[in-house]
């Protein structure tokens, strides 16, 4: 299996929300691969926690509030005065919940701070200095499919993943677009996970679940493939069924259909038959 070049012994990776969940999977897994860490969290005592967990790498950590661009610059600075360079930067730090159309206000400044604000400052903070150093390197952005079908429930949180997915698909053109560039830029789309965030008291992982350490295969495997669009199934969805509702969702729009129509009680049947019929996609 290809594996992408910015994943190589002695490059550096930094990881926000690198402190738990994908992000810390994401870390033993570069951290294996010989690279050097520089994980960013909200917490110092969770990041000592982190890095002792990953013995034998080379780890810088760095509390950061990615919110903040003042804080992403700091990071930014960090991680070269440390290391000279940053083969992957994975925006990845995450929050939730927000709050529904014309609710919870605070919590909507806050998501929208860490979950879209938190891409933007790191794709600003590191993208020149990755470019400048004319070397193969990555960019992950992580999303989610909440920000592709946005069902109803987090309007707050939908809008954030949404819009990582259009800021990343706009950062992928620009840079394939920039003379002399080797950054490679990846929507990373887990489905659902077992997270400190997702979790939600609960200390067993449902049947349902991934487990972080499975989303970080298959980043690993598409990143060595190319792929732009890396969304990942789980045990209950397949990538038949995520590919059937991110059509679904397309075709509210082409056929007028109301917003949201996989939960209108209208087209709940019509929904329903198209789940069941044969494979609109090409197989293989």
């Amino acid at each position: 299996m290809p594996q992408h070049p910015a994943l190589a012994k002695g490059r550096v990776a930094v990881i926000t929300g690198g402190a738990s969940g994908i992000g810390l999977a994401a870390a033993r897994r570069f951290a294996s691969m010989g690279m050097k860490l520089v994980l960013a969290d909200l917490s110092q005592h969770a990041l000592d926690d982190a890095a002792g967990q990953i013995p034998g790498a080379e780890i810088v950590t760095v509390s950061t509030d990615v919110s903040e661009m003042d804080e992403m610059l700091r990071l930014k600075d960090r991680a070269y005065a440390a290391f000279g360079e940053v083969a992957v930067l994975m925006n990845n730090a995450g929050t939730s919940p927000g709050g529904g159309p014309f609710d919870h206000y605070e919590r909507w400044q806050r998501v929208l701070g860490v979950n879209l604000w938190g891409v933007i400052n790191g794709v600003h903070a590191f993208t020149r200095a990755m470019v400048g150093q004319k070397t193969p390197c990555a960019i992950v952005n992580t999303g989610s499919k909440q920000g592709i079908t946005c069902p109803p429930g987090d309007t707050a949180y939908n809008i954030t993943k949404a819009g990582v997915k259009v800021l990343t698909e706009g950062l992928a053109h620009s840079l394939r677009n920039t003379e002399g560039c080797q950054i490679t830029a990846h929507l990373l789309v887990p489905g659902s996970t077992f997270t400190g965030m997702t979790a939600r008291g609960r200390t067993d992982k449902p049947p349902g679940s991934w487990t972080p350490d499975q989303v970080i295969d298959v980043l690993i495997e598409r990143m060595g493939s190319g792929d732009f669009y890396i969304i990942c199934p789980d045990n209950d969805v397949t990538t038949d069924i995520d590919n059937r509702r991110i059509l679904w969702a397309a075709e509210d729009i082409i056929h007028n259909r109301p917003p949201l129509s996989r939960w209108h009680p209208d087209h709940a049947d019509e929904f329903a038959a198209f789940l069941a019929s044969p494979s609109p996609f090409r197989q293989g």
